[in-house]
């Protein structure tokens, strides 16, 4: 009887290895398919998402928007640049201008530093301008369409017209805005989600910040933003502008080419090995990688890990990742946090205009 359970108990266990070893091979073969497929590009976003992306700003003067679109492909660069900007509080006109010439930020950062409650609400946003950005990146057309989409509802709704501040003009199916005077630019203030007439679905976690936003239909303006000092430097307001024709953004008569490093180019993306170690947009080899930069990424999320909770924020494509996170979050709960300065106004005019 012993030898022949011995006998039995040898011959179930070959059978269980016999049976156990196609499930591994087949487990490895398919393991080995996985590793040897390329990572799947970020998805475009649908025209009504693009829309409630530009809701905030597609209301702006066409060089404004331009500078917004194109900053918000350096987000890092945005927060780095409001803190600075916040701390220089005491620079005003040619002074200020001369310092954010020194500094080593995208011309478009550095032209948005004219627009200090711009730059803020951006800043305070993190994870909408994240989302803007990246649109941009990969979807410059689509984005702008859906720019002058919002600008002929809000037409359409009584609510975009020429005034004492700005001038509309409407080219064929083109609508452009221009400001009034050449050298004072006023920033629009409304409510981005029921200006347009129907309502838009508000941004999850957006934050209206003081000075850009005022509850109501309608269209106001508050202080105006003189940029006669910076006319002289190669990031001023005059060198931008949107090409509407070839729905792009235009800086220097030359279409706008982001090089973000933060920012996915899924375009340039797919035509490489799909392998972040070879790419251009390396994060490990670029000066502007995440542990460089002097408001990096980790130091940030280690912060934002003590800190309050963040806003929710909505995924957006390939860097939806920087939505989820506690980084850009994290970033956003810190803003509102010393909002006791209250609204940035004035800009280069040392003051502004009324």
């Amino acid at each position: 009887m012993n030898i022949f359970q011995k006998s039995l108990a040898i011959l179930l266990s070959w059978s269980l290895v016999i049976g156990t070893v196609p499930g591994r091979s087949a487990y490895a073969s398919q393991s080995a398919q996985s590793e040897a497929q390329p990572t799947t590009p970020g998805t475009t976003q649908p025209a009504n998402e693009l829309q409630q992306l530009v809701a905030p700003i597609a209301l702006y003067p066409d060089a404004l928007i331009s500078q917004i679109l194109a900053g918000a492909t350096y987000p890092t660069e945005i927060v780095e640049a409001d803190r600075w900007t916040q701390g220089h509080a005491n620079l005003k006109g040619q002074d200020l201008a001369n310092e954010v010439d020194k500094q080593p930020w995208d011309p478009s950062v550095k032209a948005l530093t004219q627009f200090p409650s711009v730059l803020a609400n951006m800043d305070k946003n993190l994870s909408w301008t994240s989302s803007l950005g990246d649109a941009y990146a990969n979807q410059p057309e689509d984005v702008m369409d859906a720019v002058q989409v919002m600008r002929a509802r809000a037409q359409k709704a009584g609510n975009l017209k020429s005034n004492e501040q700005e001038k509309v003009e409407t080219q064929g199916n083109t609508i452009i805005i221009e400001p009034a005077e050449p050298q004072v630019v006023y920033v629009p203030t409304y409510d981005p989600w029921i200006v347009y007439g129907a309502p838009v679905v508000a941004w999850p976690g957006w934050y209206g910040y003081p000075g850009l936003y005022v509850e109501g239909p309608g269209i106001g303006f508050g202080v105006g933003f003189g940029i006669g000092f910076i006319a002289g430097f190669g990031w001023g307001w005059h060198h931008w502008g949107c090409d509407w024709g070839h729905r792009t953004v235009i800086y220097n008569h030359n279409t706008y080419i982001s090089h973000s490093t933060t920012i996915i180019n899924r375009n340039n993306f797919n035509r490489t090995t799909n392998n972040f170690n070879h790419t251009t947009n390396n994060f490990n080899r670029t000066n502007n990688n995440f542990n460089r930069t002097t408001n990096n990424f980790n130091h940030s999320a280690t912060r934002a890990q003590h800190g309050s909770s963040g806003q929710p924020g909505m995924s957006s494509g390939a860097f939806g990742g920087f939505n989820h996170g506690a980084v850009a979050n994290g970033f956003s709960s810190r803003g509102r946090s010393s909002m006791s300065g209250g609204f940035h106004g004035g800009g280069f005019s040392g003051g502004g205009h009324r």
